[in-house]
């Protein structure tokens, strides 16, 4: 039986483009720091990629730092300030945060000092999007760009962190983005590479894979791709509420990532759905894919006020281009049959 991939929010499908432009990228010899016809040529790779995404993300004029992802994008933009925030925020910000800032049942943050706050525009379990605070420092743009029409330029938001692999493109590569003149001391310091705020030789080739997604996933939002993934999204949501009476559909009423479904059925934990699920031929999650295998309470969940039981018992689908309505009906049957069954052990 064909698998059915639905962990687009773990990460998604490399994109052709992608694979193409890193196909080209390994053909070029140079390290971009050298200053002969080699190295010029390795950095004019950069340099072209740099202004791809900068278009891509609506981010022109602004200072792109190529980073290994969105965990190292968080400790550079992050470590040392004692930025405010929330528990909702992935583990990866809330490794540097003061976390004090409250979240209500919908999933919104009440943000009182942007200055000194960070706040992820779009949650990776919920889907929930925050309505960003003009003058923010930091935004996790992580699951938003590439899902949803945003510019960096009126986010209103000091830097983003971004990350390659959620929008088609390499693992192991992603981007700070800064208004220009932003003061930030490099934490990998040696050669002074990317304007002296992340030192060692750049990752050519994931480089160029990262901006060819970039620019697919820009078209795909102007082509009203993700427009679609909604609607897919929503014949699941309906599927599943007329077939299971006991499911809580998590921010049903909030405005959401366009492939984000993130429900629960209290006393049926999480992680043994995704492991029945995956046994039936269906890639899903319990959450971020950077906590999975722990078995615990989502902590999002938790602080958006969802009691222990329903925390536990949340699970996450997460749609891509390529996911048809066959595709997310067929997992409605299946996982009402696996529901259905949970409830008659549970009599």
């Amino acid at each position: 039986m064909k698998r059915i991939y639905l962990d687009h929010n773990a990460t998604a499908p490399l994109r052709p483009e992608a694979r193409d432009a890193m196909i080209a990228a390994m053909e070029v010899c140079g390290n971009p720091s050298s200053v002969h016809a080699e190295g010029r040529s390795a950095k004019a790779v950069i340099e072209k990629a740099r202004a791809q995404i900068a278009t891509a993300f609506g981010a022109d004029g602004a200072d792109i730092v190529f980073t290994s992802g969105s965990t190292e994008g968080a400790a550079l933009a992050l470590s040392g300030r004692g930025l405010h925030g929330a528990a909702v925020e992935h583990d990866a910000v809330r490794a540097w945060i003061v976390e004090d800032l409250t979240t209500d049942l919908g999933g919104s943050v009440l943000v009182p000092d942007p200055a000194n706050a960070t706040l992820q525009l779009a949650n990776s379990e919920t889907g929930i999007v925050q309505k960003l605070p003009e003058g923010l420092a930091v935004t996790d743009a992580t699951q938003a760009f590439g899902k949803l029409p945003i510019a960096f330029n009126w986010l209103g938001a000091q830097m983003a962190l971004v990350s390659a692999h959620k929008l088609g493109g390499p693992k192991g590569v992603g981007a700070v983005i800064m208004k220009r003149g932003t003061d930030l001391e490099a934490q990998i310091k040696g050669g002074g590479q990317e304007m002296g705020r992340r030192s060692g030789t750049e990752n050519v080739i994931g480089i160029a894979g990262f901006a060819a997604a970039a620019e697919a996933a820009s078209r795909d939002l102007a082509a009203g791709v993700w427009q679609r993934v909604a609607e897919i999204r929503n014949i699941l949501e309906k599927a599943l509420e007329a077939g299971s009476k006991s499911t809580i559909f998590v921010g049903k009423d909030r405005d959401r990532l366009p492939n984000t479904l993130c429900f629960a059925t209290p006393g049926w934990k999480g992680e043994t759905q995704v492991m029945q699920m995956d046994l039936a031929g269906f890639a899903i999650s319990a959450g971020s894919a950077c906590s999975s295998g722990k078995v615990r309470a989502s902590a999002v969940l938790s602080a958006t006020g969802y009691d222990e039981a329903t925390a536990a018992s949340a699970i996450r689908v997460s749609l891509g281009p390529r996911t048809t309505e066959e595709d997310v009906l067929r997992f409605a049957e299946a996982w009402l049959e696996k529901e259905k069954k949970h409830r008659a052990r549970a009599a």
